[in-house]
């Protein structure tokens, strides 16, 4: 069992380290793939985001459910921003591939601060999960006034 536990985790990351072009048949199904992500994405944030608001129930597990997949799934859609899919009609503007450096700073500060949620939703802290839901939701914003349209 151990053996293909590891062989898995081996194959994601391969897959994880090759280029989109070599992921994806086609440029548009890298960007639907990071879309898609997103909207996985967009889901998970929302649920906690309700709690963390008050409009829905406060539920500290709940919380940290949508935090662990949102961990998870925020690793995945860098892949699908490949060179390739500069041309494909997205909401993506051309700041993504004109100033790379900066995109790749974005994700990583979008990255750790989920991370950060995720830790926090651990402790069941409600004040604390508000504070790092903001600012989540703040890299979030960033990102997207900088890089989409």
């Amino acid at each position: 069992m151990k053996l293909a536990v590891t062989l898995a985790l081996a194959a994601t990351a391969m897959a994880a380290a090759l280029p989109a072009a070599a992921q994806f048949q086609k440029p548009e199904d890298a960007v639907k793939y990071r879309q898609s992500v997103m909207t996985v994405q967009n889901f998970h944030l929302g649920r906690i985001g309700a709690m963390a608001n008050g409009r829905v129930p406060f539920d500290a597990k709940v919380v940290q459910e949508h935090a662990a997949v949102l961990e998870t799934v925020t690793k995945l859609a860098w892949v699908g921003y490949g060179v390739e899919t500069e041309k494909i009609k997205s909401r993506s503007k051309p700041e993504i591939w004109m100033d790379a450096a900066k995109f790749k700073q974005a994700q990583d500060t979008m990255m750790g601060e989920v991370t950060k949620l995720n830790a926090v939703a651990k402790t069941g802290n409600l004040d604390q999960i508000k504070a790092s839901f903001g600012n989540v939701a703040g890299s979030c914003k960033a990102c997207h006034d900088a890089f989409r349209e």
